[in-house]
């Protein structure tokens, strides 16, 4: 018999990208599972998923106000009419398994395939376990982490090392040195400082860049600037404005993440549990900006438990326009530093997290239906 399997979550590229490695890990362990997910509308789950070949359903849920106020109403409203319609959609899918992946679309299917007794699994990416997840722990069935001490999160019985899924691509950029730089239109003299903002773009970052327009320009680099959609116009205005000889290529979105890793010398990011596993697989030097706006400071103790063992820099979000293009240029200088950042965070790779979830779901169910 086939397996029916939900993967639910969503919000930004760092849920998206590894539910649909997990999906397609899936797929090519047992290649008759029927995969439908549910994401929440007009976020971008609505339109990489279906992009990948796979169904998905939308729901209406938004997040969760962090303050009491006037948004609990419709925050509320929306939660039910989510709850509601993920009890829909499970009456009529009957998945054997729920994966939730984290983002506004995984607590309400969650706790709906919980209640209606399905075998449900967490894939927990952080090193902080957020509230949601702490609250569904005990009722689930495994909690798949990608971080070693998260026992003082959940039950222990209940968890499983998997590591965070990365994109397959991405497992190969190492090969990808010369197309890279072709792509970019760069060259092999003069080293590359890829800077990204998460797949929405982030304000502080942008504006460390724009500031230090001349200063990058002054210096013998080559910048990959991915800077969202919402910053493009006027970070390209910007660069004709201060810049003499392009060394600068702007890019709203980078459709193919693994080119840039591969042409990069040094990364500069946003600390989320998406990037940082696929950091630690690309193995190179990276500075680390968490985002100041994500519930209970998550990527700030992201990104502490990968300096701790010195396998990345990291800035405050409220230092990052001073200090962090002077930071990345005194990094570029200092190979030392770089060879051994980069050695030790290649160190904290896990290049098969999706089998290994799949794995997990497979036992679960497989010991589901022997017992039936």
């Amino acid at each position: 018999m086939s397996l029916r399997i939900i993967i639910s979550g969503g919000g930004t590229g760092g849920h998206v990208f590894p539910a649909l490695a997990i999906a397609h890990a899936i797929r090519k362990m047992r290649p008759g599972t029927d995969i439908l997910f549910i994401g929440a509308l007009g976020k971008l789950e609505m339109e990489k998923i279906p992009a990948a070949g796979y169904p998905i359903v939308g729901l209406p849920v938004i997040g969760m106000p962090r303050k009491l106020s006037f948004r609990f109403v419709p925050f509320l409203m929306k939660w039910m009419l989510s709850l509601m319609k993920a009890r829909k959609i499970l009456k009529k899918f009957k998945p054997h398994a729920v994966i939730g992946v984290g983002g506004y679309a995984s607590a309400p299917v969650l706790q709906m395939a919980v209640r209606m007794n399905i075998v449900t699994v967490i894939q927990e990416q952080n090193s902080y376990a957020g509230l949601v997840n702490r609250s569904l722990a005990t009722k689930v069935n495994r909690i798949c982490v990608a971080y070693q001490g998260m026992e003082k999160y959940f039950p222990p019985e209940k968890i499983v090392f998997t590591g965070n899924p990365v994109r397959t691509s991405i497992l190969q950029c190492s090969a990808l040195r010369k197309e890279a730089l072709e792509h970019f239109d760069l060259t092999e003299e003069r080293p590359v400082i890829l800077v990204l903002g998460g797949s929405l773009g982030a304000g502080t970052i942008n504006r460390s860049v724009a500031k230090n327009i001349k200063l990058l320009q002054s210096h013998n680099v080559q910048v990959i600037w991915q800077c969202g959609e919402a910053y493009s116009k006027e970070a390209g205005s910007q660069i004709a404005e201060n810049t003499e000889e392009n060394k600068i290529r702007l890019v709203p979105f980078i459709e193919r993440m693994e080119l840039a890793y591969a042409a990069a010398d040094i990364i500069i990011s946003r600390a989320g549990a998406g990037t940082i596993s696929e950091l630690c697989v690309v193995g190179k030097p990276s500075i680390l900006i968490p985002s100041p706006n994500v519930a209970e400071d998550h990527q700030t103790k992201n990104a502490m438990m990968l300096a701790s063992v010195g396998a990345a820099m990291v800035i405050p979000d409220a230092e990052a326009v001073e200090k962090l293009i002077p930071s990345a240029l005194a990094l570029l200088n200092d190979p030392g530093r770089c060879r051994a950042m980069a050695e030790k965070i290649k160190e904290l790779a896990v290049t098969d997290a999706d089998e290994r979830i799949a794995k997990v779901v497979f036992s679960l169910t497989d010991t589901l239906q022997h017992e039936s």
